[in-house]
């Protein structure tokens, strides 16, 4: 089993403090590879290691000709090409999305921009889209400070359902750790309601 791991908090965890997210997907992770011995696992953190943005400079290099990009262009066009393969190469991707101002944090936006390109990841044809990373388990570990879960101000979900299904992955299953900001008691259950989350995706992953 080949696992990819996304931390997207801006928060680094330090000695199990800062990142609840990062912190929980490393739970995810642990439990997986327990599991499957001689599982291998790739990690981003992108709090320590940030992603640039999708902005002008890497759009005229994702757009010249290979054999006419300049070296500052083929280097950033070589960092995108090894994130999309280990993408494609994962069986489990573990993304630990943190809510910020109710979305994803910038940096899972910048991951997901650098690893949906057209003709690679995802291709438009006579029936319209069609996702190529396919056969993927992805589990989408979710912090908020408050409680958001089915409610309006959950956009974490729709946006990685629809994003993530565009590119092909359909077996997403979302662990919510809520509450984190209301209080001791409050942080205690929604620990506890993630951990027992966590131990029902990873029996499942097991099972199949």
């Amino acid at each position: 089993m080949n696992i990819l791991q996304i931390n997207s908090s801006a928060r680094r965890l330090h000695e199990g403090q800062g990142s609840v997210s990062t912190l929980l997907a490393n739970e995810v992770v642990q439990g997986l590879i327990a599991r499957n011995p001689g599982a291998r696992s790739v990690v981003h953190d992108l709090a320590a290691r940030p992603l640039p943005p999708m902005d002008e400079a890497t759009l005229g290099a994702l757009f010249t000709p290979a054999d006419a990009r300049s070296q500052a262009q083929a280097d950033r066009v070589a960092f995108n090409d090894q994130l999309i393969a280990e993408l494609q190469a994962a069986d489990v991707i573990v993304l630990a999305a943190p809510m910020i101002n109710f979305g994803v944090s910038s940096q899972l936006k910048n991951w997901i921009d650098a690893v949906a390109r057209a003709g690679v990841t995802f291709r438009y044809g006579a029936a319209g889209p069609e996702g190529l990373v396919t056969g993927k388990k992805v589990i989408v570990v979710s912090s908020r400070g408050g409680v958001h879960r089915g409610q309006p101000t959950d956009n974490i979900v729709p946006y990685l359902t629809v994003t993530l299904g565009f590119l092909g992955m359909t077996d997403v299953e979302f662990v919510y750790a809520e509450g984190l900001n209301m209080g001791e008691e409050a942080v205690a259950k929604g620990l506890a309601s993630a951990r027992e989350e966590i131990a029902a995706v990873l029996g499942e992953a097991q099972a199949a």
